[in-house]
């Protein structure tokens, strides 16, 4: 079975996180990974979930593809080199990346997003225009192997959009 990986952080959006896992556990094997093995994260609210692998025990060439939840836990991602390096190494093999909403972040620290069209909040787009990034204001952008998407609300078509591309 193929594997996904899911990247955890404290103060992950719990909706970004619960709604592609469960979805994604219907086709593939999904690992959560994070700094910690087996460490309990919090998500903004208060929902507690715990990781399976940790961030520098894995390596990108063994997944089809990354989830990357917003929530705040990508400011935290963002600065970590093993997660960097893990979204960078899928990027260069052109394997499907999808996040939301604050998500970006990640993408702007860890892949060159010049001329890449690109959605988020409203919060993030001058970082990710900053970035050399196109961005619109749009439910899901399907860039190359990049899926992208606004809030919660776009999750539907975000997590059908990053499925198809897995497969």
């Amino acid at each position: 079975m193929k594997k996904v990986a899911i990247l955890l952080e404290n103060l992950f959006n719990a909706q970004e996180f619960i709604y592609p896992y469960h979805r994604l556990r219907e086709d593939f094997e999904v690992h959560v990974i994070s700094p910690e093995k087996g460490k309990e994260y919090k998500s903004e609210n208060g929902e507690k979930f715990t990781s399976t692998h940790e961030i520098s025990e894995v390596s990108a060439s063994d997944y089809e593809g990354v989830y990357i939840p917003g929530g705040y836990s990508p400011d935290k991602m963002r600065v970590n080199e093993d997660l960097l390096k893990f979204v960078s190494a899928l990027n260069d093999a052109k394997k499907p990346i999808a996040t939301v909403c604050h998500g970006p972040w990640v993408l702007a620290s860890a892949i060159d997003l010049k001329g890449k069209k690109v959605t988020s909040t409203k919060n993030i787009k001058d970082d990710l225009v900053h970035a050399g990034a196109d961005w619109v204001d749009e439910e899901v952008v399907v860039c190359e192997n990049i899926v992208t998407s606004r809030t919660p609300v776009d999750l539907p078509a975000h997590v059908k959009a990053f499925v198809n591309l897995l497969k």
